[in-house]
């Protein structure tokens, strides 16, 4: 039960991530190697804006990194709409290979900028969740473990709610299946794919504030190894598939804990990677994802 709960705290954070892939490999088709990056820039907002305040009393960690949360995901949220609006949108009609290597250009800018600005070495993160353990059904919790898990099923449930229910979200599944069809009822197609730019992001700030917070230490390559673990659990789960993408990131963290556990903290990224080459080629569609036919 122990390895379950290490491994839904982890798959939470790469659910998140994982989420904004799929949102926008669902609409524009792209897979947005960048993304992983907006996670780190996340956890460096959250560096800057508790450092500004100096030391925080540990009674007030929870609350004033649950302000910090909201905080950084309208600043990531920003430049994720920024980064559409700059880097992708003028490439929207090129070949696809094209806006590829152009988001792998847009990741590495924003990593050695960070590097640029704040120094290659690892930063200590201002607040460190720490707080009373309990037992519950045999786990071990720690009450800022549950405040993480909590927040990303908050986030979650809210995008599934704005996708599911409301009308800006019934304009992203009518752009995901025929976008000039959707042009044409009248949806305002580049709203809406900044829309999906700003709520991906949003939660990939949110997943890297949570992260330096419970890990301790953030860095500016941190981004490119989750970015690689949310993608791969977009896939596992089914990339484009909002539900899918929760599911391969806990299902993802779920791996990664008892593959630890059984092999060793080494073998963890191997034993993940191997269980998506082995999903692959059994269901290269992943687990909730549709086959699609390409309209030439």
């Amino acid at each position: 039960m122990q390895l379950i709960w290490n491994g839904l705290i982890v798959g939470s954070f790469y659910s998140l991530v994982a989420l904004g892939y799929s949102m926008v490999y669902g609409i524009i088709k792209l897979l947005n190697f960048a993304h992983g990056d907006i996670y780190m820039l996340g956890s460096f907002v959250g560096f800057v804006v508790l450092s500004s305040f100096g030391g925080i009393p540990a009674s007030a960690s929870i609350p004033a990194l649950l302000a910090i949360l909201l905080l950084a995901m309208v600043v990531t949220g920003l430049i994720g709409v920024g980064i559409e609006r700059v880097a992708y949108r003028p490439l929207r009609r090129s070949p696809r290979l094209a806006v590829l290597i152009t988001a792998i250009g847009v990741s590495f800018t924003l990593e050695y900028g960070i590097r640029q600005i704040f120094g290659p070495n690892p930063r200590a993160f201002p607040v460190r969740l720490s707080s009373e353990s309990f037992d519950a059904l045999g786990v071990r919790v720690s009450v800022s473990q549950l405040v993480l898990v909590i927040v990303a099923a908050v986030l979650m449930f809210v995008l599934a709610h704005i996708v599911e229910r409301t009308r800006e979200g019934r304009a992203m599944r009518a752009i995901a299946l025929d976008p000039q069809a959707a042009h044409l009822m009248g949806v305002n197609v580049n709203r809406v794919i900044a829309t999906v730019f700003f709520i991906g992001s949003a939660l990939a700030g949110a997943a890297g504030v949570m992260a330096g917070a419970y890990y301790g230490s953030i860095d500016f390559l941190m981004g490119f190894v989750i970015g690689l673990k949310a993608f791969t659990a977009a896939v596992i789960g089914g990339i484009g598939n909002l539900y899918g993408a929760m599911l391969g990131g806990l299902l993802l963290g779920l791996l990664e804990s008892f593959g630890s556990a059984w092999l060793g903290g080494e073998w963890r990224d191997v034993f993940s990677f191997l269980v998506l080459i082995l999903i692959l080629t059994f269901k290269p569609t992943g687990l909730l994802g549709n086959r699609v036919v390409e309209r030439m």
